[in-house]
């Protein structure tokens, strides 16, 4: 008897553990393109149109690799509209009783296939370098989670970066050589594009009918949508931009997107690349002699550090981990996240950006997007969402722990130590934003003073019972009590009377 072989749309590698278990000559492969996936939250067309041509590239990779696959397009007159409803639908036709499926990425979708009409087997997703148990057992009794630790064990097992037992440069961590402002010129010019084939613009037609009204813009589009592509996207980064990216990672300017970025977490994520062979590359580089070792260590370190670290702490904390909310926050965000004008330079510019590529880099989202809706107290909830939506290379188990326990101490304190917030001054620092803003960085308050001036002392006077004694956040407060109190409660004015017309739906 054959049975079925669900393939979803992150899952695009021959190299799941539901196709290594199934037998190409007599079970049959299942793919689809549903609404209930495309629309649960409002997806960026751009990352719609890369996972429906994606899907469509791979599952002719499996057909010419001897698979039967039976694919549904979104707009099939017999589509169901949700993954069960095509693994029913697909089991009537086919008389299959049984699916094999690769553990999903989002605690939704595994409820919803273990309440399947039809079986389904849940092999775990083995891409990943640290499985559930392994990091179940690493989490174990320990008072706190921190991920330089996590990613230690992670190099030791990989050997990545190892010269024996000793770290490569006799240190773990080369991250105080990464935070450098940007240069004055750039020598590069971005991530590859790759021009839309027959197969894309069929599927850029589709979603300019079908997901008008999203946020977002799906044309140009450039990204690669098969394994080919992304391993030449992968080739450019290691050639033309790993050498400075561990310097230049933190940095932001107003006419480079993408300075020195991979750019290649959307097909890391879709599974058209493996987590170790980007590594296995970029160490090359390094043991070459064609990248330095704080630029690789940093690269390295996002992936078996980060990227696993995150999903360990997603499966880790349970479906709920979603829903948390430890500072109580319930503002909504505001408009300007979704295109409406601002005053903020640096907001309008990441928002636009996010707009037009469904891409921005993790300062961007941490310390501009991220920072300022921490400071205003916005809902997490209405944070996650945004970010879910917004981003190609957004799956929960990814986005999740980086915005409600990284971005916004929603998690309260599992992810982050301290919460991740800062005054304009950083941003000044790092990015060229502050030059062209109609607000002033260097007014602390008055007329055009720098929003995130005045939220940044709002936001530890308002959390000062949990954070007071934090020792990484014990300076912060000795500066705020040594200003002068007139200054204080003028601080705190203009904060809640700027939050006020942020509510009341004034540009700012």
């Amino acid at each position: 008897m054959s049975r079925l072989v669900l393939v979803l749309g992150d899952q695009l590698t021959e190299e799941i553990a539901a196709l290594r278990a199934a037998d190409p000559s007599q079970d049959i492969v299942v793919m689809a393109e549903v609404r209930d996936e495309a629309s649960y939250v409002r997806h960026h067309p751009k990352k719609i149109a890369f996972l429906f041509a994606s899907m469509r590239k791979f599952a002719e990779r499996l057909r010419g690799a001897g698979w039967r696959v039976l694919y549904t397009p979104f707009d099939d007159p017999e589509n169901a509209g949700s993954i069960c409803g095509e693994l029913l639908r697909r089991a009537d036709e086919t008389g299959a009783t049984e699916v094999l499926a690769t553990e999903p990425g989002e605690w939704r979708l595994i409820e919803t296939l273990r309440h399947c009409p039809v079986p389904v087997t849940l092999c775990e997703d083995d891409r990943f370098i640290a499985s559930h148990a392994e990091f179940e057992s690493w989490a174990e009794g320990r008072k706190s989670l921190r991920m330089e630790y996590f990613y230690r064990e992670m190099r030791r097992k990989t050997g990545l970066l190892m010269e024996g037992d000793t770290p490569a440069g006799d240190k773990w961590n080369f991250d105080h050589e990464n935070r450098k402002p940007a240069p004055d010129e750039i020598a590069n010019d971005g991530p590859p594009r790759f021009d839309p084939d027959a197969t894309v613009e069929e599927v850029l037609d589709l979603v300019e009918r079908e997901f008008a009204s999203n946020f977002g813009d799906v044309r140009p589009f450039w990204f690669a949508t098969d394994r080919e592509q992304a391993l030449g996207a992968l080739d450019h980064f290691v050639t033309r931009a790993l050498p400075c990216f561990g310097d230049y990672q933190d940095a932001m300017l107003d006419g480079h997107r993408f300075l020195y970025h991979a750019v290649i977490s959307p097909y890391l994520n879709a599974g058209l690349l493996s987590p170790l062979e980007v590594c296995w590359a970029a160490e090359a580089a390094w043991r070459d002699g064609r990248a330095p070792i704080n630029a690789v260590e940093g690269f390295i370190r996002q992936i078996i550090g980060w990227r696993e670290y995150v999903r360990g702490i997603y499966f880790l904390e349970g479906p709920d981990y979603t829903a948390r909310n430890a500072l109580g926050h319930d503002r909504r965000l505001p408009d300007f996240y979704w295109g409406a004008r601002t005053h903020m330079r640096c907001l309008a510019q990441s928002v636009a950006q996010t707009r037009e590529e469904a891409y921005a880099h993790h300062i961007q989202r941490l310390m501009i997007t991220g920072n300022f809706a921490l400071l205003a107290g916005v809902d997490p909830a209405e944070v996650h969402d945004w970010y879910l939506a917004v981003y190609a290379d957004a799956y929960e188990w990814v986005e999740a722990p980086n915005v409600i326990g990284m971005s916004q101490f929603a998690d309260g304190g599992i992810v982050a130590s301290k919460p991740y917030v800062s005054s304009g001054a950083y941003i000044n620092r790092m990015s060229d934003y502050c030059k062209s803003c109609d607000y002033a960085v260097s007014r602390k308050t008055g007329e055009g003073a720098c929003p995130f001036n005045l939220l940044y002392w709002h936001f530890l006077d308002r959390h000062r019972e949990r954070f007071e004694g934090n020792p990484r956040m014990a300076q912060m407060y000795r500066t705020w009590d040594r200003m002068d109190e007139d200054r204080r409660r003028t601080v705190l004015r203009e904060a809640g009377a700027f939050l006020d017309r942020m509510e009341a739906g004034e540009t700012v």
